[in-house]
């Protein structure tokens, strides 16, 4: 089995998927794209992805898109270990707070979104405040989803979807000084962080990183 990913080492989707990826024991060739220069807008990749957007996964001779979708058929085809609970409320739960960063947070404050305020005459200053204001009242959020659970991770002693999708966004928070002090989101990360699947997925152990 052959599996393609096609990625951007900076990118928070894709960074979930490698995550995934690794925690299922996956191996994967890369092919990447970078967003900067607007690679993923290459009529072949846009055949591939008609959203023009990263990551994709090629696997059996179909294309899957989304990092959310992606990590669910992965753990609907690889179900060893498990990304989701058994118990179907803590699914529900970890489904949850995945989505209030992959869909509240996330989608707002990306690349694509931040080029079109620019366009629309918001100077780097307001872009970035932007980004911050979305990001730290997201977090807020999430932080409280998971204030009274135990750790290490999100959802107790074992990686979760919820995990996957909180590491990428926290590094997103850095690169634009947004408030990070939740004390629940930095333990989570610190723990993460620790974890081999996390260690091998990072932006900057990729081949195509390129942190100038």
């Amino acid at each position: 089995m052959d599996l393609v990913l096609h990625t951007y080492w900076r990118s928070s989707a894709a960074w979930r998927v490698r995550a995934a990826l690794a925690l299922k024991g996956l191996a994967w060739d890369g092919v990447p794209h970078d967003l900067r220069a607007n690679a993923q807008r290459a009529p072949d990749y846009v055949a591939r992805n008609p959203q023009a957007l990263v990551p994709a996964l090629e696997i059996d001779g179909a294309v899957l898109t989304q990092s959310l979708a992606i990590i669910e058929y992965l753990e609907e085809r690889f179900p060893q270990p498990p990304l989701l609970p058994a118990d179907l409320l803590e699914r529900a739960r970890v489904r949850a707070f995945a989505l209030a960063v992959a869909c509240d947070i996330h989608p707002v404050q990306n690349l694509r979104v931040l080029r079109m305020l620019k366009k629309r005459g918001l100077d780097q200053p307001a872009i970035d405040e932007w980004a911050r204001e979305v990001i730290e009242s997201g977090l807020a959020a999430c932080s409280r989803l998971i204030e009274h659970r135990e750790g290490p991770f999100c959802f107790g002693a074992e990686v979760t979807l919820a995990d996957i999708v909180l590491i990428p966004q926290m590094a997103n928070a850095r690169r634009f000084g947004a408030r990070i002090d939740y004390p629940r989101l930095e333990a989570v990360e610190v723990a993460a962080l620790a974890h081999p699947a996390f260690a091998a997925s990072r932006p900057e152990v990729q081949a195509d990183a390129d942190p100038a």
